[in-house]
This record gives structure tokens, C-alpha cells and sequence, in this order.
């Protein structure tokens, strides 16, 4: 590997109407006084419009998604499915199937309780109503370590931290994989608050106290799980006559609940298995009888980069592992992506122990997230990838992603195309930038160790700058914050739309 690249010192190589001078007025927002910042301005081509302490490696948060998306589509390719089969060694007899049933899986976070549903309904229109033998839930295309390297072990009942398996399920089409979403209704006042699950499903235990409180009260509604429990806690209250509360939780153990919810459709399709759910491989030479392909990875990009989905990227993750060195681990996963780097013109030592940046162990450059950024624009699967990042402004969920509330009405409405990143004391964002002078840039912003600063309109401010070079505007300045606003659990306002349902 070779040294580090850069400047530490800010350097505006190129001035481009007093842009220099402008990015450094906005990154001498007293708010950033200690803490850890780097930024880089490039052409695609390599020029370098401007650097502050951009070879410094910093934690990236969800800014290593582009790292991670960006060799999937190396790797796996644009066409690349997940399949999700039901098989059995057994032979049918009229319509008994004398021996065990096997559901395997190769990661498909798409796969809704509808899904296991049409499996069902595959296996019960070959004629079989009854299986002699088990369900065998077949996980074994990744490794069985569920949390990633230095995941926070606070976070690990929510949904943005759920466990990573070959064989899981998503309570709705943000395809949040290995979670459910408690639903907690008010009743008449005084009344017990009614709990649901979406999907519904026996495999986990509701234990509530949530009360109905009177019309306009506050809602104190919390959800928790215990650690290596599927029991999920419901207190609180909620206001009669109000919105019911959902809230997105992880399970326990993602491929008891996918088989549970194949079971639950088998029963419903007039299938009745005699045996019980255990785990195991499907055995070789077994037949198929039904099978399921997710949309094409070219697709997948699109909730997964959007809506920032930290499991999207641990499971693309495993199954580059899987491609390339036959095993579905986060060790062969990573061995993968770093296969790649070098290709992109990513230089200069960097750690990256997952997929998603949940980890506070991953360590890249604004530099190197840069490079990465102006060597995918060479690939003929670019225009898909750059249209699957974040966009400026846009309201459509599906189109802004977790930039759909940030910079509208500015020049960077729309002209710019970027990753987000948000964890405690560090904030990211890196992607493309259209100027009103009709370059393309490429940028990356990451800042580490903040404390009391919203940094992203910090980093709107540069964005908006960038957007508006050539046009002669009045320079961007990030608005001060307010005492007392503080980033990270305790207030996530600042916090991107793949921790907070509700933004």
C-alpha cells in the first residue's frame, strides 16, 4: 500500500470565482472548533479544486456504502438476483411428501411475508397437502456471525442494526431485512393501547402495558427487546383518538422468523407439515418444487442507496464473499471489495470491517471516497449507480432518499447526487455535484468528533456552494446552531431518514 495523499493545510488549486475562499469561510463555523474535518473537491478527471485535511482517515459512517454498492456492482453485476428455493429429497407419494422440506435462502432482503406466501402456494399446487418429515430451514450460503465487527450493542434491537442471514424476511417494501414493526393503537381512554405486528407472526411475544391516554395527551410509547429474546416490551402511552405508533424492531434470530412465516403460509395453503423447524443443508440432488427470484441488484440499488439500508449493504457484503471465494463471510466479503478498490484508483491504506459503516472500526479519506466516486464514472454501469444515490432536495422518497428534506429551494436542488453517513460525533457526504457553470464535480465531506454542531448544514452550505459556482451567487453560509442542539441518540433530528422511519 502506498502513503497517504493530500494536504492537511486548505488548498484551493483552482479558484473558480473565490470558491476556495468561500469553503473556507463555511468550515470556520465555530461549531467545528475540535473537530475532525476533511473535505476534497475534484474534477472527474483528477483536477483538484480544493482540499482541507482530505488524506486524513476518518470513520465514514453510511459514506462506505458507496464503497460497498459500488463493488457489488463490480463484483455481482447489474443482473445479480438473490434466489430463495423450497426443495426436498423425499419422494411424493399422491399427496404426501415422505420426508423433510427444506427452505433455503442466499441472503434476499426483498422477501416479504407475501413472498413466503407464493412459495407456499408453489409447493401446495404440486399436490402435496401433507410432509412426513421436518422443516429444515437451509442458511448455510453465508456464515452464521449475525452482528457485525464493533457494532454498537445499544443498538442491536432496532431495525437499522438487525442480525444479517442467508434466510430472512422484511415487513414491507424498504425491505428492512430481519425486522418486524410493532404497531401499538389507541383504544377508548383509560383502555389497554392494542399491540400488532406487521407481519403478523407467532414467533415473537408481545408483552404490553401501554395504556390510552386522553384525547391530546403526549405519546410515551417505547418498544424494546432484550438481548437474546424475541420478547418485545410495550410501554407507555398513547393518546385516545390519535395515529397509532409503529416502530421498526429487529428480531431475534432472522431465520426462525422467515421459516416461521413459511410454515404459517404452508398451513394456510392446506400444508401440513409433522415434523418441526430445525436447521440444516438442503441435501445434494434434491428437487426443487418452488423458487423465488428478487429483483436485479440494478434495482436493489435503489431502496438500498435511498433510504441508506444497513443490512442491504452487510448482505451484498456475504454474497460478494460467497462469489468470489465460496464462502459468505464478512472476512471473504471484504476481501472482495478491496479486489476492486485499486481498479477505482482508490489508494493509500484503509480499513473497512463491514459493509454499512455502522462500525466504529471502518477508517477511509475523503480522498480515497473521492477517488472511488470519479473512477466508477468510467463504468458502464455508472448512469444506474449515480441515479440510485440520493438526490438534493427531490420530496419523493424514492428519488431524495435521505436527502429529500435537505437543500430544497437552493441550486443544489436536484444538482446534487450524494451518499449521506450519520453516527454519533460523525457525519458524511460524498457524491457529484452539477455547477451552475455546468461542470461536474466530485466531492467528499467527512467529519469526526463533533459535539453540539449540526454538521450537516455544514456540509449543505459546501454543497450548495459547489452547486452555485459560475453563477455569480451570494456565498452559502451555515446557519449557526442553536444552543442546546446537540447530535446523536438523544435528539435525531439531525440524523438520516435510514435511523429515523418518520423524516
Amino acid at each position: 500500500m502506498i502513503g497517504a495523499v493530500g494536504s492537511v493545510s486548505p488548498v484551493a488549486a483552482q479558484d473558480r470565482g473565490g470558491l476556495g475562499s468561500d469553503l473556507d469561510g463555511i468550515l470556520a463555523d465555530p461549531g467545528l472548533a475540535g473537530a475532525d474535518v476533511g473535505l476534497v473537491v475534484r474534477t472527474v478527471g483528477g483536477e483538484i479544486v480544493y482540499q482541507r485535511s482530505s488524506d486524513r482517515r476518518q470513520q465514514p459512517a453510511s459514506n462506505a456504502k458507496l464503497v460497498t454498492s459500488a463493488a457489488a456492482m463490480e463484483v455481482l453485476g447489474p443482473d445479480y438476483r438473490f434466489t430463495t428455493t423450497v426443495a426436498s429429497a423425499a419422494r411424493q407419494k399422491e399427496d404426501v411428501l415422505d420426508g423433510d422440506l427444506y427452505l433455503k435462502g442466499t441472503g434476499d432482503p426483498t422477501v416479504l411475508a407475501a413472498g413466503y406466501d407464493a412459495l407456499a402456494k408453489q409447493v401446495a399446487d404440486k399436490g402435496i397437502t401433507f410432509v412426513r418429515g421436518k422443516l429444515v430451514a437451509d442458511d448455510t450460503w453465508f456464515d452464521d456471525t449475525r452482528l457485525g465487527l464493533g457494532w454498537a450493542w445499544d443498538d442491536e434491537p432496532y431495525y437499522y442494526n438487525a442480525q444479517v442471514s442467508a434466510l430472512t424476511a422484511a415487513p414491507d417494501t424498504d425491505y428492512d431485512a430481519g425486522s418486524i414493526v410493532v404497531k401499538v393503537s389507541p383504544g377508548a381512554n383509560g383502555a389497554k393501547a392494542t399491540v400488532t405486528t406487521v407481519p403478523p407472526t407467532g414467533y415473537v411475544t408481545l408483552d404490553s402495558t401501554a395504556t390510552t391516554g386522553a384525547p391530546g395527551s403526549a405519546n410515551t410509547i417505547s418498544v424494546d427487546r432484550a438481548h437474546g429474546s424475541n420478547t418485545f416490551t410495550i410501554t407507555g402511552s398513547i393518546p385516545a383518538g390519535g395515529a397509532a405508533t409503529s416502530e421498526w424492531m429487529a428480531v431475534w434470530e432472522p431465520t426462525g422468523y422467515a421459516t416461521a412465516l413459511f410454515r404459517d403460509a404452508l398451513k394456510a395453503h392446506g400444508v401440513r407439515v409433522a415434523g418441526p423447524t430445525t436447521r440444516g443443508a438442503t441435501p445434494a440432488g434434491a428437487t426443487t418444487l418452488a423458487t423465488r427470484d428478487s429483483m436485479p441488484l440494478s434495482q436493489f440499488l435503489v431502496p438500498f442507496l435511498k433510504l441508506s439500508n444497513n443490512l442491504h449493504a452487510e448482505i451484498l457484503t456475504k454474497a460478494m464473499g460467497r462469489a468470489t471465494a465460496g464462502q459468505g463471510s464478512w472476512t471473504a466479503g471484504r476481501n472482495a471489495i478491496s479486489a476492486t478498490l485499486a481498479g477505482f484508483g482508490v489508494q493509500g491504506r484503509l480499513s473497512l470491517v463491514d459493509g454499512s459503516g455502522l462500525s466504529r472500526m471502518d477508517q477511509i479519506a475523503p480522498d480515497q471516497l473521492a477517488a472511488l466516486l470519479a473512477g466508477a464514472t468510467s463504468r458502464p454501469w455508472f448512469p444506474t449507480w449515480f441515479s440510485a444515490l440520493p438526490v438534493a432536495g427531490k420530496a419523493d422518497r424514492l428519488v431524495g432518499g435521505t436527502l429529500r428534506n435537505r437543500m430544497r429551494g437552493t441550486a443544489a436542488e436536484g444538482a446534487v447526487h450524494a451518499k449521506t453517513g450519520s453516527l454519533t460525533g460523525v457525519s458524511g457526504l460524498s457524491g457529484y455535484v452539477d455547477t451552475a457553470a455546468g461542470e461536474r464535480l466530485v466531492f467528499s465531506m467527512v467529519t469526526n468528533n463533533t459535539i453540539g454542531i449540526d454538521t450537516k448544514k455544514v456540509e449543505d452550505a459546501v454543497a450548495i456552494r459547489l452547486a452555485s459556482a459560475g453563477s455569480g451567487a451570494a456565498v452559502a453560509r451555515a446557519p449557526q446552531v442553536a444552543p442546546g442542539e446537540r447530535q446523536g441518540a438523544n435528539n435525531r433530528a439531525d440524523l438520516e431518514c435510514s435511523w429515523v422511519k418518520a423524516c
